[in-house]
């Protein structure tokens, strides 16, 4: 910063600009170069470099209300609510009467911006690293000149809260305001996006995984328990794909185990978890009660959230008479930051009591693509491609497929669906002659239902469509 003691100070600084000025003038003037103007004559009279001078500045003058007239027009369209620079991707502009440019859903970037979001908010995707593989997989998303997805785009939007219906600007100060445009995801789940990315960073995924190997990162070694890798051998007439251990002082490493030989194996373990009949027409009577169950529930949280919301207004409103009650501009700021908490969690809860409505759509329509994967598993995995066939794996069993070089795969720990599908069936009770057995018996425990009531089994994974699963 410049500190003129007296008006001297600024005359001198004067000087020196106009010196700068004079050499410019003149420099234009050695090549050739002259200045014209339509309304004013230019000359090298002290009359009209002076007019000059008041020109310029009444110019530069109007230049800077014009820009702080836009500023303010654009702060104020903010805070009403409308977003004001490019559309992120997976929205657009469109004009409306008395409203102007409003930001809209972009079939189909929209759909592909949600999927990515809801994908890693589930674990689908457990890198970012996977997001932008996935961007990639879709010819028209948006690339930079050398035709990739960066991974900084991928970080810019998986941390816009606009996708979540909110508008934020640190140029303006505007923190979390409601947003005029269609949201494309719920607060809860970018709040989950949110703590995923500032949690435990992983590897990023390799390029080479390729379509080849579906186990690649699922099935480990049963030696050390390490995710076996996957490579191909050249041979005298064509290639070879193996898995195989090369984790040093392993007693499998470097041991190959052909590709085709370890996921019919896998295969042959998902063909088992194929329930019958007579269980799948139970699992659909017991998903009904568990579906009135939590429709019941919903209820409930709705009308509690509405009760929470109350008493959160309360709270800010008694914040705000001690911040008009205080002077200290600390104990204000601690104030304000306090209220800006209670904003945002009064925010969610409004969000979370919105969406507890009733579904649209019958029972049957919600069941029908579960009970047809529970019914048989082993069809998506024989007809699907290596990504649905990952995507079983996940739905199947909970835990990593420990499989033996030798003895082949181990029991694996079975995911929630086909686990509580067991538990139906008693395997304990037994009668008849010691060679006999009885079928066994269903069994139904309250557990169960407990377990039916609150986990989501009746939500599909957008990874199966109903297409994949016929």
């Amino acid at each position: 910063m410049a500190v003129f003691r007296t008006p001297d100070g600024l005359d001198k600084l004067w000087l020196i600009l106009n010196f700068i000025m004079e050499n410019v003038r003149r420099d234009a003037w050695r090549r050739s170069v002259r200045v014209a103007c339509l309304n004013f004559k230019f000359d090298e009279t002290p009359e009209g470099e002076f007019i000059e001078t008041i020109m310029a500045a009444q110019g530069a003058l109007e230049r800077k209300q014009n820009g702080r007239q836009v500023a303010q027009k654009m702060k104020a369209r903010m805070e009403n609510g409308y977003w004001i620079h490019n559309p992120p991707i997976g929205y657009r502009y469109e004009t409306q009467k008395g409203r102007g440019k409003v930001l809209i859903p972009n079939t189909p970037f929209d759909r592909i911006v949600c999927e990515a979001f809801e994908g890693y908010a589930s674990g689908r995707f457990q890198t970012q690293a996977e997001v932008t593989r996935f961007f990639e997989s879709f010819t028209d998303f948006p690339r930079n000149k050398h035709d990739e997805a960066t991974r900084q785009r991928v970080a810019d939007i998986l941390g816009n809260p606009i996708y979540a219906g909110y508008i934020c600007s640190e140029n303006y100060k505007i923190d979390w305001l409601k947003g005029q445009h269609e949201p494309l995801i719920s607060l809860e789940t970018y709040d989950k996006v949110q703590k995923r990315r500032q949690g435990t960073a992983y590897a990023p995924k390799r390029k080479n995984i390729g379509d080849d190997f579906a186990l690649r990162g699922i099935v480990v070694c049963g030696d050390c328990n390490v995710p076996l890798r996957s490579s191909w051998a050249k041979g005298r007439s064509k290639h070879y794909a193996y898995y195989l251990c090369q984790t040093k002082g392993c007693a499998s490493y470097g041991k190959s185990m052909a590709r085709h030989k370890v996921e019919g194996d896998v295969g042959a373990m998902i063909k088992a978890l194929e329930p019958s009949p007579q269980l799948i027409t139970l699992a659909k009577a017991m998903f009904k009660h568990a579906w009135d169950q939590r429709l019941n529930q919903a209820k409930e949280a709705a009308s509690s959230a509405k009760k929470k919301i109350t008493e959160l207004d309360k709270q800010i409103e008694a914040v705000l008479e001690r911040i008009m009650a205080s002077s200290n501009a600390t104990v204000i700021e601690t104030y304000e930051e306090k209220i800006a908490k209670l904003e945002r969690e009064k925010l969610l809860l409004t969000e979370k009591s919105a969406r507890w409505n009733p579904p649209s759509g019958s029972f049957e329509e919600k069941l029908e693509p579960l009970l047809t994967f529970l019914a048989n598993p082993w069809k998506v995995w024989e007809n699907g491609s290596t990504a649905l066939r990952r995507t079983v794996l996940k739905l199947a069993f909970s835990t990593r497929i420990t499989y033996d070089r030798n003895e082949g795969p181990r029991t694996a720990q079975k995911a929630l669906p086909f686990k509580a599908l067991d538990t139906f069936t008693d395997q304990r009770v037994c009668f008849g002659a010691p060679t006999r057995t009885r079928t066994a018996d269903l069994l139904i425990t309250n557990q169960l239902l407990y377990q039916l009531s609150y986990r989501g089994m009746l939500e599909m994974p957008r990874a199966l469509s109903s297409e994949d699963l016929r």
